[in-house]
């Protein structure tokens, strides 16, 4: 038999089809090798994170202590400056002393969270222009409290703000007491009391929860509430909101009578062991903590032999010497 010879024949476009397909190919395994491949970019960025993390010096490793990086052999300081990614602050009130790029900051201590405007005033401006910006500023502050709820805030706000500055608290425990009055005022506490009992009541929660220590008189001392609004404003946010505080002990008070008192370190600590002291023996039940934290420092400093009489503890913490020496005698029994 002789053998078979094919007839077939190519045509050129089955051949452009091959030669596409094999062009794909080609394209898809380059493909793949470059992205097995680090690109120039992440070669460097790769390189770079190595050389900070060596030394330059040394070659031993580095490590980043606050805001540099310092090498842990030699000690060389390879960088000294971190950058700061936060946002860039202007001022339009004086570019060239005080350059911000924006305006203050976010406060719960403000009614409308710091975010409203204010038409400034100019002594450029004369004559019509000027009574009618004043005109302008006037309707602008009206604008800005609308309703009875805002002018309540506005004035309790105010309160507070007061309060805080008066006895001397930090930031946080008075932008709690404003965020304890709005939850008081959600909730539809205030109708028939005092807006002066209520700040007063939202600052001492707000000591209390902080552990800041303050007293209800000195809070009342210094504000427009009396004891009584005080009261009424505490038994209902208590009851109604549910405050997570608890019953003050002693020893929240004696750091501060011991500044006050200028004790050493020493009859601090002993005072603190005196008081805890107090309350697992039951000394302090019923007893007003203040009291008992005066009696503890008036204790351990005559333990220690420091100056300290029953006046001078009673002066620091607003009692008696009565109420000093009872607790003392009590402590002091065997």
């Amino acid at each position: 038999m002789s053998d078979a010879r094919s007839t077939r024949v190519r045509s050129p476009r089955t051949e452009t089809d091959d030669a596409a397909t094999t062009d794909r190919a080609a394209t898809a395994d380059r493909a793949a090798v470059a992205e097995r491949s680090p690109t120039g970019d992440e070669s460097r960025t790769a390189d770079e994170a190595g050389d900070r993390e060596t030394c330059p010096e040394c070659g031993g490793r580095t490590r980043v202590e606050d805001a540099e990086r310092v090498c842990a052999d030699c000690g060389l300081v390879v960088e000294a400056d971190r950058i700061d990614h936060g946002p860039e602050w202007r001022s339009f009130d004086d570019e060239d002393t005080d350059p911000k790029r924006t305006g203050a900051p976010l406060t719960r201590s403000r009614h409308d969270r710091g975010l409203s405007t204010e038409i400034g005033r100019s002594t450029k401006v004369k004559g019509r222009k000027r009574r009618r910006l004043a005109r302008m500023r006037t309707q602008h502050n009206r604008a800005q409290i609308s309703t009875k709820r805002d002018r309540n805030k506005v004035y309790a706000y105010t309160e507070i703000r007061r309060l805080t500055g008066v006895l001397e608290l930090p930031d946080s425990v008075r932008d709690s007491a404003c965020a304890l009055f709005d939850s008081a005022q959600e909730e539809s506490l205030l109708r028939g009391r005092s807006l002066e009992g209520f700040a007063a009541a939202c600052v001492y929660v707000a000591c209390r929860t902080a552990d800041v220590a303050r007293t209800v008189g000195e809070v009342c001392a210094e504000a427009k509430a009396t004891e009584a609004e005080h009261r009424a404003a505490f038994d209902a946010m208590n009851r109604e909101l549910g405050l997570p505080i608890a019953p003050s002990g002693p020893a929240e008070y004696l750091p501060r009578f011991a500044s006050d008192l200028g004790c050493d370190p020493a009859v601090e600590r002993r005072a603190g062991e005196l008081a805890e002291r107090a309350v697992e023996e039951g000394i302090a039940n019923g007893r007003n903590p203040v009291g008992v934290a005066a009696a503890c420092l008036y204790t351990a400093a005559r333990e220690l032999d420091a100056e300290c009489t029953q006046q001078e503890a009673a002066d620091a913490a607003g009692v008696t010497p009565v109420t000093v020496r009872r607790t003392y005698v009590d402590l002091t029994e065997e």
